[in-house]
């Protein structure tokens, strides 16, 4: 029988099949690399912690929870780590993998360098210790609050939606707590505080990340001679975030290493302040010479603070987040070990390892879905405004602690890239005839073939109201289904 040769197209649509199978066999090694990596860490902690501990009946509980706990931190660092790093990425101050490396090391050292080394173990003081006497269930309760706060994370990550790590264990230690020992042993004053900071944190946020973003515009961008408005503010500016940052890291960051009153931190700020103006002036000077009288030059000067900004953020966020996070996993070995239920517990070094590696592993494997959410997809952000966000959320946890308020250091830095994005509209509306609007729109319509395009980026409401939402219903959701998870547990072990 004669076989005929096939023809071209014949091969080029085989071709084209096998390159499409090729490629489709690689994203899928690709989907299921990053789980299991972190499959894999999971079941390191749990056998690293059955190796310290030992393989006795009486620890079993321990090792199953460091590895709840090693699966917790893995959702912080894909969820919350993001907030830090995500605005300088969203500017092109920062590629992905540099922000995964900076948020990675400054969150670990953060955590394992100035982490508290003493945490409440009922989260805030929402519950009352005497409520739950018996260890047993004390022991559950926790458990169930730590796998709820990591399970509502991860679906939140899913989702795409920045929540509070805080928010999401304070949750659910509620759901557990009023499972095990009834709605009276929940201190709903403070629930009360936990829920207004709700709406405290990103309102704030917001608002001073826009109102330095309108100073800048008015003092800087719009000036008519930009680069010597630039010389006489950037400094300021640059000396502002430096003293917001001192006295932040001084009050919230190194609690582990001295205890630094709000009065004293405030005049380490000051100092910060005078100190870095000085420094930075000629620096600024330097590098604008030769700089073009326009808008994007002014925006270069913003890039390399706000790196540093991105770091300093990860600091504080490791050394003050990561420790509340692990709460619920001290509480667990201290009750086991010491039969006994107390206040405040003590941070055994391995634990807060367990949390440092997690965040690290959880931020390289998953985070870069959250960082480009914050960074790029609520709104259009560069270096100027991405600076305000990070100026903002240092400032907003420094006012929020004179005052006294509880607030989510999540909920700042994305209400406060919010804050951004509205003020652009706002002053966009006002400031904008039908002309220059026409002009823009049709500007956006040669270069993306979409006259929607620019209003899309400055606040896409579909994300406001997918994280809003989210924000919303993080206590009790992780309350629920930490109550379920309690009841489970204690139907089946006691």
């Amino acid at each position: 029988m004669t076989k005929y040769p096939r023809s071209n197209k014949t091969l080029d649509r085989d071709l084209r099949t096998r390159v499409s199978l090729e490629q489709a066999a690689i994203a899928t090694r690709q989907q299921f690399l990053a789980p299991s990596i972190a499959l894999a860490f999971i079941v390191l902690v749990g056998l690293t912690t059955s190796f310290i501990l030992g393989w006795h009946s009486e620890n079993y509980v321990l090792i199953a929870a460091a590895v709840i706990g090693a699966y917790m931190a893995l959702n912080i660092g894909a969820n919350d780590v993001a907030n830090n790093v995500g605005p300088a990425v969203g500017a092109n101050a920062l590629s992905i993998g540099g922000a995964l490396i900076i948020a990675a090391i400054f969150e670990s050292a953060g955590a394992l360098l100035a982490g508290g080394d003493v945490v409440g173990t009922i989260s805030k003081g929402i519950i009352d210790p005497a409520a739950v006497g018996d260890p047993r269930i004390f022991i559950w309760a926790m458990f169930a609050a730590l796998l709820s706060a990591a399970v509502w994370i991860n679906l939140a990550t899913w989702v795409g939606a920045p929540v509070s790590t805080t928010h999401s264990i304070v949750g659910g230690v509620v759901g557990a707590g009023i499972a095990a020992a009834g709605i009276a042993a929940v201190n709903w004053p403070k629930m009360g505080q936990i829920a207004a900071s709700w709406v405290i944190s990103p309102v704030l946020g917001g608002v001073i990340a826009a109102l330095f973003l309108w100073f800048i515009k008015s003092q800087v961008s719009n000036k008519q001679d930009k680069i010597t408005a630039a010389r006489r503010w950037v400094p300021v500016l640059i000396a502002i975030m430096a003293g917001a940052f001192s006295a932040y890291l001084a009050v919230k960051g190194l609690k582990k290493i001295i205890k630094i009153d709000l009065e004293i931190a405030l005049l380490i700020g000051a100092g910060f302040f005078v100190a870095t103006y000085f420094i930075t002036r000629p620096l600024i000077h330097r590098q604008s010479s030769g700089m073009d009288n326009t808008k994007e030059s002014v925006r270069k000067l913003f890039t390399i603070p706000l790196v540093c900004a991105a770091a300093l953020l990860s600091f504080a966020h490791g050394a003050n987040d990561v420790a509340n996070a692990v709460g619920p996993l001290a509480a667990i070995v201290h009750t086991a070990e010491a039969g006994e239920v107390v206040a405040k517990v003590s941070i055994p070094i391995w634990v807060m390892v367990v949390g440092a590696f997690g965040i690290s592993f959880g931020l390289m494997l998953f985070g870069p879905k959250l960082i480009r959410m914050v960074g790029e997809q609520i709104t259009k952000l560069n270096p100027m405004r991405a600076y305000c966000v990070a100026l903002s959320a240092a400032i907003t946890v420094i006012v929020a602690s004179w005052l006294g308020l509880p607030v989510s250091s999540t909920h700042i830095a994305v209400g406060a890239v919010f804050g951004v994005g509205f003020f652009r509209e706002i002053h966009w509306r006002a400031t904008s005839g039908k002309s220059e609007v026409q002009s823009m729109i049709q500007h956006d319509k040669e270069k993306s073939g979409s006259p929607k395009r620019k209003h899309r980026k400055l606040v896409r409401r579909s994300h406001f109201l997918t994280i809003i939402a989210a924000w919303v219903v993080t206590v009790p959701a992780a309350a629920l289904i930490s109550a379920l998870f309690f009841s489970l547990l204690k139907n089946i072990t006691l």
